[in-house]
């Protein structure tokens, strides 16, 4: 055979196996990721995800949860994980943030991964001890700026979206309040119900239950309108914070070097999972809402995450905060 006949022979045998590996595809388990503990609010949104991605695919997706080092732990896993499908990240804005916020990260986060699509974007609350003074919004701007130095803001950790969210309120107030970090949200939900910290600016993914219970109290959103969940909370555009408006959004990644007809297979899948009733019920409930399809793609996942990458190095630069 010639070189032009093999090379001919070659492409053709590639033309009719795409398209085959792409319907056979899923034939066993996938793993998802989520770089967070569970319980969280990210694990909330991948279990949820998960559950219809899989009915669809025909195959299990178990999550794997590999907490620390605000996500990057996770990621590192999937970033060298083999690219054949079956293993998968959920991650949130955290994956943006992280690439200023480590400098030594163990991978190049817009080389290491391929795109899937974005899952949802949550919405944040500025919250507070039940029986934190200030009445509504207004009066907590006043009285957090006059009172900066003896009140303590909690997180989740570095690079948490507690974490990015308080950095935000702090520059927006002008009041560089006396963070307290801690290993997960859990924890820290928990010292804020107790009363041991003052503030937590958190995702309603993690704030609905103690908002609506009457055991936090909730001062503001981070949207650009007011939500349908709570109709009486001011945004805190509403009282002058545009810088306030930011949301934690979610998206699923594979290694660098998976098929495009995998991740295509993915998104499809996806997106399916998305336009599901009860997942969109399961999301309302918690504050937040399905991304549209055409947000859904592998495409629109990577522009949110360069995007955001720009957003966020400036910010993290000025705080002078490093996780490393």
């Amino acid at each position: 055979m010639t070189a032009s006949k093999l090379l001919g022979a070659l492409f053709a045998a590639t033309i009719l196996t795409a398209p085959a590996f792409a319907q056979s595809y899923p034939e066993r388990q996938i793993t998802m990721v989520v770089p967070f503990s569970a319980g969280g609010p990210t694990d909330t949104v991948a279990r949820l995800v998960a559950e219809r991605m899989s009915e669809d695919l025909g195959q299990q997706i178990v999550i794997q949860n590999v907490g620390g080092a605000g996500g990057t732990l996770g990621a590192s896993q999937v970033a060298k994980a083999e690219a054949d499908g079956y293993t998968v990240l959920l991650h949130h804005i955290g994956m943006a943030t992280s690439d200023t916020l480590y400098r030594n990260l163990p991978y190049e986060t817009l080389d290491a991964f391929e795109y899937v699509g974005l899952v949802t974007e949550v919405p944040m609350v500025v919250t507070a001890r039940q029986d934190f003074e200030p009445a509504d919004f207004p009066a907590f701007i006043e009285y957090v700026k006059a009172n900066a130095d003896s009140l303590t803001l909690a997180n989740a950790g570095i690079g948490a979206a507690s974490h990015l969210c308080g950095m935000l309120l702090m520059q927006a107030l002008e009041a560089p309040l006396v963070t307290v970090p801690y290993k997960g949200t859990g924890p820290a939900m928990t010292d804020l119900l107790g009363g041991q910290v003052d503030i937590m600016c958190d995702q309603t993914t993690n704030t609905t239950q103690q908002i609506k219970a009457g055991t936090i109290k909730a001062y503001a959103v981070t949207t650009p309108e007011r939500l349908d969940l709570f109709p009486d909370l001011p945004t805190a555009a509403e009282s002058g914070l545009e810088a306030m408006q930011f949301g934690i959004w979610h998206g699923i990644y594979t290694p660098k070097g998976t098929a495009p007809e995998i991740n295509q297979r993915l998104s499809e899948s996806l997106q399916k999972a998305l336009a599901d009733e009860d997942v969109a019920k399961a999301m309302a409930d918690l504050g937040t809402a399905p991304s549209p399809a055409e947000d859904a793609t592998p495409e629109a996942l990577k522009t949110k995450l360069e995007e955001e990458i720009a957003r966020w190095q400036p910010v993290i630069e000025a705080a002078g905060v490093y996780a490393d």
